[in-house]
């Protein structure tokens, strides 16, 4: 088989029919890697379970599926992973290493987010107007890069600490998108031949997602509400510890419990923002162009003076309706889901957007990665059936004291990159109260368990997409392919990250817990 490219980057494969309608444009060798792995996979299960026991054998098959996810998430630009990674869960169901059931159940347990990603993210399609222009006052505030990044990384920590990181990340990519598209188009009208300013121009923009990305992380792993494993675990707590010290697990408690790792990590994630521009590291330090910043100032100027009383209007009920969904979510008076859905109602009845297709238009971003996720359930199931991360938690379990917390750290973390780090959370908070329930620990030690665990699962896995939601989301989103932002990138642009902050994390674990 052979395969040709043409103008538009698309593979076009010769062979049989199967093989060319097979994930479209897909490139022939990922085609051919995708089919070998779904060939090998029951032949090495089946002569695996005939040497050794069942249990093994999933095992085993269980590790080079997960791998085989990992992978296709690698190369996400290549193909949209539901394709190739839906196919490999599909296999992994066929072969029983999981059931329907069980993925149901994953799901299920996991409604608030779907409803999250269907709804929220459809909702901040309807204030991009408003995001614009209050971004793009952002962005003239300073021609400093370094100060910028500081006020976008900063800025995605306050709003995750209250907010939800996939609501902050989807604002984040409705943001740069419009600021790409305004110049691509300037670009396009123009004629515009030179290259290298929409390079520098990428290079920027996935400097600034990157830091605000990070901001999720560490803001999200500082409050109860932050990030969905934060919730699950206070309210672990405040269930089976005595009643003197789960009453103090509450928001405000939650917050002072995490307070002795999370705020020593908020500075060294901070100074490493500056640290990255100053140094131009891994990616990082690249300028806004001046042609760039001169199409975006002469864009915000032409619209701010071409705006009507019926589009200043708009953007007034747009920033309302922001304000209503930040206090909403703020004070928890509902589902996260549940918001965002009367967030549409709200800015499509009072801002004249009643046709079908127009509201349609606004669930085509959210959709397919929400599909992605029930998938990405259906092999946290399998990981949970064939228990591929038993090893790792009885090794943990089996130290004592400081030893027991760093071991409960650096494997939450370990798999967190690895894994779903909701997942990763709520498995090893039940074995530390199993542990606890058992009088194996005490109360004390049962408390300090929690918040390793919590920051282990919430500050490394920013090593890689998979096990921040709001990193694969932003991998898969509308925004990655414009501005270059592939897996292994963001994993190098994350990387300084990574080790700072996990060492920080890790450092207040061993001396001060």
């Amino acid at each position: 088989m052979q395969s040709t490219t043409h103008g538009s980057g698309h593979h076009v494969t010769t062979g049989p029919l199967w093989f060319r309608t097979f994930m479209g444009h897909s490139a022939p060798w990922y085609k051919r890697t995708i089919l070998a792995f779904l060939f090998l996979n029951p032949v090495v299960y089946f002569a695996l379970k005939n040497i050794v026991d069942a249990d093994t054998a999933g095992f085993a098959i269980g590790w080079v599926i997960l791998l085989e996810f990992i992978f296709t998430l690698a190369l996400a630009l290549k193909c949209y992973p539901l394709l190739p990674a839906g196919l490999l869960t599909l296999e992994a169901l066929v072969l029983g290493l999981t059931s329907p059931e069980h993925m149901f159940k994953e799901a299920e347990h996991n409604f608030p987010v779907i409803m999250l990603l269907a709804f929220v993210v459809a909702g901040v399609n309807f204030l991009k107007e408003w995001l614009a222009v209050v971004f793009t006052a952002i962005l003239f505030s300073t021609r400093s890069k370094t100060v910028l990044s500081l006020l976008f990384c900063m800025a995605g920590a306050l709003l995750s600490a209250f907010l939800d990181a996939l609501t902050v990340t989807a604002v984040i990519i409705a943001v740069c998108k419009s600021f790409y598209d305004v110049y691509n188009d300037w670009r396009s009208r123009v004629g515009q031949s030179d290259d290298a300013p929409l390079e520098q121009f990428r290079g920027f923009l996935r400097s600034l997602v990157m830091h605000a990305l990070v901001g999720t992380a560490l803001g999200g792993v500082m409050t109860m509400v932050g990030e969905p494993q934060n919730l699950l675990i206070a309210k672990q707590m405040a269930s089976l510890l005595p009643p003197d010290r789960a009453v103090h697990w509450g928001f405000v408690g939650f917050v002072i419990h995490m307070a002795i790792v999370t705020v020593p990590t908020l500075f060294v994630g901070l100074s490493t923002t500056i640290l990255c521009e100053k140094l131009k590291l891994f990616g990082h330090g690249v300028e806004m162009p001046e042609e760039v910043r001169r199409v975006l100032k002469e864009s915000a100027d032409a619209q701010r003076a071409s705006r009507t009383a019926m589009d200043r209007f708009r953007l007034n009920v747009q920033g309302a309706c922001a304000i209503l969904l930040v206090l909403g979510l703020g004070l928890h008076i509902a589902e996260v889901g549940i918001l965002g859905l009367f967030l549409i109602v709200l800015a499509t009845s009072f801002t004249g957007v009643s046709e079908e297709h127009r509201i349609g238009h606004a669930f085509t971003e959210s959709l397919p990665f929400t599909a992605l996720l029930v998938v990405f359930f259906g092999i946290v199931a399998m990981i949970a059936d064939q228990d591929l991360f038993r090893p790792v938690i009885d090794l943990a379990l089996a130290q004592q004291s400081t030893g027991q917390l760093v071991a409960f750290f650096g494997s939450s973390a370990l798999l967190s990159s690895i894994s779903d780090n909701v997942f990763v959370a709520t498995v090893f908070i039940n074995e530390a109260s199993a542990a606890f329930t058992a009088n194996r620990i005490d109360a004390d030690q049962f408390e300090k368990l929690a918040i390793a665990i919590n920051c282990g699962t919430n500050v490394p896995s920013i090593a890689t997409p998979n096990g921040q939601a709001a990193f694969l989301f932003m991998l898969t989103s509308a925004l990655a392919a414009p501005i270059k932002l592939d897996y292994v990138r963001m994993i190098k642009m994350a990387l300084p990250y990574t080790i700072t902050m996990t060492a920080a994390s890790l450092t207040a674990v061993w001396l001060w817990l």
